[in-house]
């Protein structure tokens, strides 16, 4: 192995040799810096994908049903995804999703129920072809708010199912560096093959 290059390095090389990538989605944990990633690449000329979860909860009810209603809210989530994918499918530059399909499994999997057939379906044959950057739970920046209520616990253990979702549709996720925006949105550049 070439002296301070690591793993990490070598699969962000992986992703540098084949077809362009179409996509890159953000995933991970809720309060890593996401949002943060996703405005400053809007602002420097990514196309992307607005944060869909939060949309549906600043919806008139959006709170109560992601509460009383959790299964309804996740239909409601993967129907978001699926317009925003077929919103993009005709682009012919990269676009950056505000995660994706898997994350409603992994959100599934923290309810403890079964996955729906239509969503297994959707995750095993409408695909993302580009970079999946997981941003990881990130102690010194969690805060909760209005629409992100979950404990610090809960996010780490939201973090271990969508990742694992992800992984289970055989995706492989890259870790974004715990470091700023700066940084992160030099990773971003290099695995879509854009312009520094």
């Amino acid at each position: 192995m070439e002296r301070g290059r690591g793993p990490k390095d070598r699969r962000i090389e992986q992703h540098l040799t084949g077809v362009r990538p179409r996509h890159a989605v953000l995933t991970g944990a809720p309060g890593a810096g996401k949002t943060t990633l996703l405005d400053a690449a809007g602002a420097a000329g990514i196309r992307t994908s607005p944060e869909l979860a939060r949309e549906l909860l600043r919806q008139p009810g959006g709170m109560a049903l992601r509460e009383t209603d959790p299964l309804l809210f996740a239909e409601a989530m993967l129907d978001a995804h699926l317009r925003e994918y077929q919103r993009f499918s005709g682009e012919v530059q990269p676009v950056m999703f505000d995660r994706g399909f898997p994350d409603v499994v992994g959100f599934y999997d923290l309810t403890g129920q079964a996955i729906p057939l239509r969503l297994d379906q959707v995750c095993r044959t409408i695909r993302y072809h580009g970079p999946i950057l997981r941003a990881a739970p990130w102690a010194e920046i969690y805060r909760q708010d209005a629409e992100r209520i979950q404990t610090w616990e809960e996010a780490v253990e939201s973090d271990r199912a969508i990742i694992a979702a992800w992984r289970r549709y055989g995706y492989d996720v890259i870790d974004l560096p715990l470091a700023g925006v700066e940084e992160r949105l030099s990773v971003v550049r290099s695995l879509l093959q854009l312009p520094a």
